[in-house]
């Protein structure tokens, strides 16, 4: 007979009761501490899909109806219960230097402008105790990251004037290797840092600015975190492990990771989540080309409809696997095991990776069940705390401390350009 009360005690604990649960510890936890995202492209896409309405369009509500749907607005971030941004300020690393620099400061300005016009949801953050008190005040802190060291074209004296102009972080490469540094994705050329790479590491320390290892080789970030006095942070990268990707950070480099003190901000694009998908990405990669590559060779080349409808059929042979919520959960947990639950966070990539995005987390409003899903598995209230934001917090003033430490010492070598690429 006990077990029968037993199993009709658990007949009344309901999933609506145990997701209120969640759902109220979640509150609790993100009222003390503020969900901080280590990288979203809203900036970039506004940009890109927008032109000159960028500066005037509603960012309420109502993106995710473009014909395009956005990942990000006002009210899916009040949703979400997100307390500080990293918007990422990215141009693509196949411009012109110059052009790097002008559109990165279009960028830059763009978030001050929406942040201006939003008074009352967002404000300007430089350091933790700024994101601690917007947050208590109940507005979103904005915080600034540069998404390529080609974004400051060799120019030390560039890079300070983004610092001046509130950027915190600087991702050291994007896609492509540049003149001091190489990129996860692209040849080597350089076997991490050259010296002058060296060089911008040390004066992000000295500016206070967070060095962000998300797009470089293993090399580059073994490299950083040598000459890093201040901890680093992977802004939106995962678990090499579980997704073998070149982009994802290694077990060997977490362990190190650990010792220097920084965070991985785990990234939701399906290509850095699931190596299922990856693969198949490749492989559809590879048939496009196939079927069509222009101007030489392909299958159909010149005939796109035909090279459209024989890619569909090979899609429908070979279906996209399935991307979850789940997946980007154990991403969070391999790092907390192996590098410790103070050395991982958040780093969406939404709006960077379109709409391909896990079941479950198709944009801001949803990281509350990323949070349910950990808690599901056994976290504690402290740990998800520290995944939410604290430990980017704690990252953010070592860094403080750094550059405080250094005050007073001249600038890296202001006057030294960069090796030749």
């Amino acid at each position: 007979m006990k077990w029968l009360l037993a199993i009709a005690l658990l007949s009344c604990v309901s999933s609506p009761v145990l997701a209120q649960d969640y759902n109220a510890r979640i509150a609790r936890v993100l009222k003390a501490t503020p969900l901080i995202d280590g990288h979203n492209d809203w900036v970039e896409a506004l940009r890109e899909r927008e032109g000159e309405a960028r500066w005037t369009i509603d960012l309420t509500r109502g993106l995710d109806a473009k014909p395009i749907p956005y990942n990000t607005d006002i009210a899916r971030l009040r949703a979400g219960m997100v307390g500080g941004q990293f918007w990422s300020v990215f141009v693509s690393a196949t411009l012109p230097g110059e052009q790097q620099v002008k559109e990165t400061l279009e960028q830059i300005d763009l978030v001050h402008q929406f942040v201006a016009r939003y008074p009352a949801v967002f404000e300007l953050a430089r350091t933790a105790a700024d994101v601690r008190r917007i947050h208590k005040a109940g507005r979103i802190a904005s915080l600034i990251g540069v998404e390529g060291g080609g974004q400051f074209d060799g120019s030390l004296a560039v890079l300070r004037t983004y610092h001046d102009l509130g950027a915190g972080y600087l991702t050291l490469t994007h896609v492509k290797t540049i003149a001091w540094a190489d990129s996860a994705t692209d040849n080597p050329k350089h076997g991490g840092l050259t010296p002058f790479g060296e060089s911008v590491v040390r004066e992000l320390n000295r500016l206070g600015m967070l060095v962000d290892l998300a797009h470089v080789s293993e090399e580059t970030m073994l490299d950083a975190l040598r000459v890093s006095r201040a901890p680093v942070i992977f802004s939106h990268s995962s678990a090499r492990a579980i997704d073998d990707h070149p982009r994802n950070v290694s077990d060997k480099v977490l362990k190190l990771l650990a010792s220097n003190g920084g965070v991985v901000m785990v990234n939701f694009a399906p290509i850095y989540i699931s190596d299922a998908y990856r693969r198949w990405s490749s492989d559809r990669d590879a048939e496009r080309t196939r079927l069509n590559a222009p101007p030489y060779g392909g299958l159909y080349v010149g005939q796109p409809d035909k090279a459209a409808a024989a890619l569909a059929e090979w899609q429908l042979a070979h279906p996209m696997p399935r991307v979850t919520l789940a997946e980007v959960a154990d991403h969070i947990e391999h790092i907390a095991k192996v590098a410790g639950v103070d050395h991982v966070g958040i780093g969406s990539d939404f709006d960077g990776v379109g709409n391909s995005l896990p079941e479950g987390l198709g944009d801001v409003s949803h990281y509350p069940a990323l949070l349910a899903e950990l808690m599901r598995r056994g976290w504690r209230d402290a740990d998800v705390a520290k995944l939410a934001g604290g430990n980017i917090l704690r990252v953010m003033a070592g860094a403080e401390r750094v550059a405080a430490s250094m005050r007073g010492a001249l600038p890296e070598n202001a006057n030294v350009p960069p090796q030749a690429s």
